[in-house]
This record gives C-alpha cells, sequence and structure tokens, in this order.
C-alpha cells in the first residue's frame, strides 16, 4: 500500500483530537477524525483552559470562537477552609509581557468540543466522522489499514498514520499492547455544576477559580459561563452524593443561599498513570490514552494540549520531504517526561496543599504560575523556568513590527522554523535568498532598514530578553537553538536546522 498522500487518522473526537485535527489542518496535512460515539461528549469533565493552551489554539485559528463562549479570568486564589481567608492568588497579569493571553478560560468541555468541531468543520469539511468505532488495524510499512465499524457495516480505510487520541480506556493503546504504569488513587472525585448567585444576591468575592484547602475536606469552586463548578474529594467506597447532599455540602462551604439547582455531576477516579510507549511505528498515543493525569490545577485536558502542539508540526514536516523520519521520535522524548515527572508531580504536591500535608503555599503559587506557560522540552526538561532562556523554552511572545505594522513572534514561527537575527541592522547582516525548506531567516534590530526581512524592535525589547544571539525558534514556539551573534550566522544556524530535522550529511 502506499498511503503517501492519505490523510492522518485520529481516533477519538474529543478536545485533544479535535485540536490535534485543527493543528494537522492548520499544517496542510490531510486528516480524518474517527468518533465511536453518536454525538459529542455531554458529560460534566474538563472546565478551565490554562495560557499555553490558548497560545496552542490561536496557532491552529481557534482561539476567538472558543473564548466566545468562555468566561475570562485573572486570578487564581488559595481559600482556607478554617479560616475562611485568603492564602494568596496568582494573578495571571503577571504574564502580560511574555503572552499575548495574560489570563486562563473557564469553558465545560461539553461547550468547548462542539466549539473545536465547528471549527474543524469549516476549516475541513468533513473531517469528524462519528459513529465509527475502530475494530482494529494493521501497520505496513508506508501507511496503517484502519477496520472500522459503522451503521453500514464494516469499512476500511488507508492512512498514513493514527494519532490515538480515544481516551483512557484506549482501543489503540490495548490493540498495540502497550501498557500503562504508575498508581490509582482510593480517593475519588466529585465534580458537579450547580446554578446559584454569588455575585448579586449572596455575593462572596471568591476568584473564579479557587481553591479551598482543608485537612478534612478540601473543595475547588470554578466559575463557569452560565453555573458554578464544585469540586469534592470522596472518600473510598462512598456512594456519589444525593443532591440534597450535594446542596449541603456546597453551603458546607460558601455559606447559606437562597438558591441552588443541581445541573449534573459526575464521579472520576483519580489517577497517575503514563503508557509505556508512546509510538509504534506510525501509531502515536496523545492525551489520556498516554497519560491519565489528574484533573488538579487542569492538568488533565492542558498537559494533552501540550500533546497536540508538538506533534502535528513534526508530521507536516516528515510529510512534505522537509525533514527525516527520526524527527518523529522527539514527540515522546519531550511529551513523556513532562507527563511524568512534570504533571504528575505537580498533581500530587498540589493534592498535598489541598489536604493541608504540605505548607507550601507559597509553591503552590509558584507551581501554577508555572504551569500556564507550559515547560521546558528536552533533555534538560524542567518545569521551571528560572535564569536566562535556553534549548526548549518557549520562547515570550514579544511584540514587533513588520513594514506593515505590529506582527508577535509566534506569529512568525506558526508553519516555518524561525532564525532571529538579533543585532544592528545598520550593518546590513547578510541573510541569503532561499535556503532550506521550512526555514526563515530576519533580522530583529532596534535600526529600521528598508528591507522587508528586517523586523524592527523598539528598545531592544528582544534583545534584551535574548542577547547579541542567533535564536532558533520551532513552529511551537519552542526554542531549537541559540548561539551568539557572527557574519556567518546564516550559515551555522542553517546547518543546525537541517540537524533538527534530520537532514544533515
Amino acid at each position: 500500500m502506499n498511503t503517501s498522500d492519505s490523510p492522518v487518522a485520529v481516533i477519538g473526537a474529543g478536545p485533544i483530537g479535535l485540536i490535534t485535527a485543527l493543528g494537522l489542518v492548520a499544517h496542510g496535512v490531510p486528516v480524518v477524525v474517527f468518533e465511536a460515539g453518536d454525538d459529542l461528549s455531554s458529560e460534566t469533565k474538563a472546565g478551565t483552559v490554562l495560557t499555553r493552551t490558548l497560545e496552542v489554539l490561536d496557532r491552529y485559528g481557534a482561539l476567538g470562537p472558543v473564548l466566545e463562549v468562555s468566561l475570562r479570568l485573572d486570578e487564581i486564589g488559595e481559600v482556607d477552609r478554617a479560616t475562611g481567608t485568603s492564602t494568596g492568588s496568582v494573578l495571571t497579569s503577571a504574564l502580560a509581557g511574555e503572552t499575548r493571553f495574560p489570563f486562563v478560560v473557564n469553558v465545560p468541555q461539553h461547550e468547548l468540543e462542539p466549539v473545536l468541531a465547528h471549527v474543524l468543520e469549516e476549516r475541513a469539511p468533513g473531517t469528524v466522522r462519528m459513529r465509527h468505532r475502530l475494530e482494529d488495524f494493521t501497520q505496513h510499512e508506508d501507511g496503517v489499514m484502519l477496520r472500522l465499524s459503522t451503521p453500514d457495516g464494516i469499512v476500511s480505510f488507508a492512512a498514513s498514520h493514527v494519532l490515538a487520541c480515544d481516551g483512557g480506556r484506549s482501543t489503540v493503546r490495548d490493540r498495540l499492547g502497550v501498557e500503562v504504569t504508575g498508581h490509582t488513587l482510593e480517593q475519588r472525585y466529585m465534580l458537579v455544576d450547580l446554578v446559584c448567585d454569588l455575585d448579586v444576591r449572596n455575593p462572596r468575592d471568591y476568584p473564579y477559580l479557587a481553591y479551598f484547602g482543608d485537612r478534612e475536606e478540601w473543595m475547588v469552586l470554578v466559575r463557569q459561563p452560565h453555573c458554578w463548578r464544585f469540586v469534592f474529594p470522596l472518600a473510598p467506597g462512598r456512594d456519589a452524593p444525593t443532591p440534597d447532599e450535594l446542596r449541603n455540602k456546597a453551603r458546607h462551604f460558601i455559606g447559606e443561599v437562597d438558591s441552588l439547582e443541581v445541573l449534573g455531576g459526575n464521579v472520576y477516579t483519580v489517577h497517575h498513570r503514563v503508557a509505556t510507549e508512546w509510538r509504534d511505528r506510525r501509531v502515536f498515543l496523545m492525551g489520556d490514552a498516554a497519560h491519565l493525569i489528574t484533573p488538579m490545577w487542569a492538568l488533565g485536558l492542558n498537559t494533552g494540549v501540550l500533546d497536540a502542539s508538538n506533534l502535528p508540526w513534526r508530521l507536516a514536516w516528515v510529510r512534505r520531504g522537509w525533514a527525516g523520519e527520526k524527527l518523529l521520535d522527539g514527540y515522546e522524548a519531550e511529551q513523556k517526561p513532562v507527563a511524568v515527572h512534570g504533571s504528575g508531580a505537580m498533581a500530587e504536591a498540589a493534592r498535598a496543599v489541598m489536604d493541608r500535608r504540605s505548607d507550601s503555599v507559597a509553591g503552590w503559587r509558584d507551581a501554577m504560575t508555572r504551569t500556564l506557560l507550559g515547560v521546558r522540552l528536552g533533555a534538560d526538561w524542567s518545569m521551571t523556568r528560572t535564569g536566562p532562556l535556553g534549548v526548549g523554552d518557549r520562547i515570550p511572545d514579544l511584540r514587533v513590527f513588520s513594514r506593515r505594522g505590529p506582527v508577535h513572534l509566534h506569529e512568525l514561527c506558526r508553519d516555518s522554523f524561525l532564525a532571529l537575527h538579533l543585532t544592528d541592522a545598520r550593518r546590513r547582516p547578510h541573510i541569503p535568498a532561499g535556503g532550506p525548506a521550512g526555514l526563515r531567516q530576519v533580522v530583529v534590530s532596534r535600526w529600521d532598514a528598508l528591507d522587508p526581512h528586517v523586523y524592527f524592535d523598539p528598545g531592544d525589547t528582544v534583545r534584551e530578553r535574548l542577547g547579541d544571539a542567533v535564536v532558533l525558534v520551532r513552529p511551537d514556539a519552542h526554542i531549537a537553538h541559540i548561539e551568539p551573534w557572527t557574519a556567518t550566522a546564516w550559515k551555522s544556524v542553517q546547518d543546525r536546522y537541517l540537524q533538527e530535522v534530520h537532514l544533515a550529511g
């Protein structure tokens, strides 16, 4: 079989599957999403989208419609349950110099998914195919043949690659025989949506994302666009509370209010489990199929979006012939440590703070701030970003000016590697035309020049952050390489790019 022009098959139309598909479409890669269900999920699930995820949605052209149905917030608070007093807040406005989106948003997953699906349908009509349940697949040297059950019987589908976004009970992972390691907590989470007025008739002035810590029973309170979401721990073996019990539990934290209407709820089993392998030749595991992380600190969905940020551009480069197959190995190498040691470890720390087994509230604020913009990727991966920017870091989305007006660094690298030459444009640094496919080289300088390859940097804002350097940035806005600037930097960064995409030599 020859599937060089065949679509990529995404299994599962949850948020990670839909965002992954949007990423592939943004890079010009044909894709089909197969969903077993009759419709998108209507369950009460994830509800907070962090800043880095907003940047990914913006890169994939879906942020505007998502913001239209979301509630924006710039404060994440921690409240001591015993005293009812604030123990500190994270103010996302502190990120205003780092991103165009210095806030997070609350939107229920069952409202997010239809918006993502609608954008995908507009960009690539017919991409999502409902009632297509994956039964099995066979890998070949140059593609994957899928067998799917549909209302019209079993059908076959030839795909170039398969991306498993089919959740914690992944059929794809099961067919591959991949194990998951880790543990499942005895404690479960109860999530319930309640309609109550805490703004006018019963003003409480809680942050719209508030963590109530307590040794006996903690709670997370999330203001959704049309309700308040309460998340409680549920003791082992305890049945799900009745609606009356839920109303009483809510009053235990927020006090008496004039009305509490239960809209719906869900009981979650809490995991820290990660697949032992994330890739088998042309098949990749993503999101919950690769890692089951507690929803504490919004680490479930948002960790999956980091997967959806990392893999699509790699597939695009390989399919275009701009990269060697080894480029695809970087996906698991970079994302697996984030799930195992990053998000998972931070989730454990979050539970300790909420249970008051740890008094590190200052650490809580630091950790929460760090989750908003992602992690350093690569061999020296890290959840921290102290000191100067280095390889693997997400580059700040700083503003520069083209001949036509303002533009941000993340916009310049959406579908290319970007080499930023931070030097003096008055000296007319040599930047050759052409070069390897997929690489763009520009000059950033506080001295303007009548050259479309020069971007004006008033006040040396970018140069102050990065120094007199040439910086190679990937399409996902992570730094691939930094070196001191020289007159021949264009050649060395070109060679480095070819190494990054595994075409050197």
